[in-house]
């Protein structure tokens, strides 16, 4: 038996969803996630993709403050995956 699982790299919507969710109120969380995806979205894993929906669900200031490193995770979001993603995106 073959394995079906749908994956984010196999299935174009949720590529497409995940994109959309990127789409931010401030610019710079919008240039910066737009940059990012342009750079790594055929080569994300799924755990990154939890990783960057886990983000998605900041408040836009709560995610800039994070991405130019005034603060730091905390809280649901505070996990090894979030943080690894976190450090690859200030470096955008």
């Amino acid at each position: 038996m073959t394995d079906t699982a749908v994956t984010h790299q196999t299935d174009p919507a949720k590529r497409a969803r995940l994109r959309w969710r990127a789409r931010r109120g401030l610019l710079e969380n919008d240039l910066i996630l737009t940059r990012f995806l342009d750079a790594h979205e055929a080569t994300l894993t799924d755990e990154e993709v939890d990783a960057f929906s886990r983000l998605m669900e900041l408040s836009d200031n709560d995610l800039m403050s994070l991405l130019l490193s005034r603060k730091e995770l905390d809280g649901e979001a505070d996990l090894p995956h979030v943080r690894a993603l976190l450090t690859t995106l200030r470096r955008v």
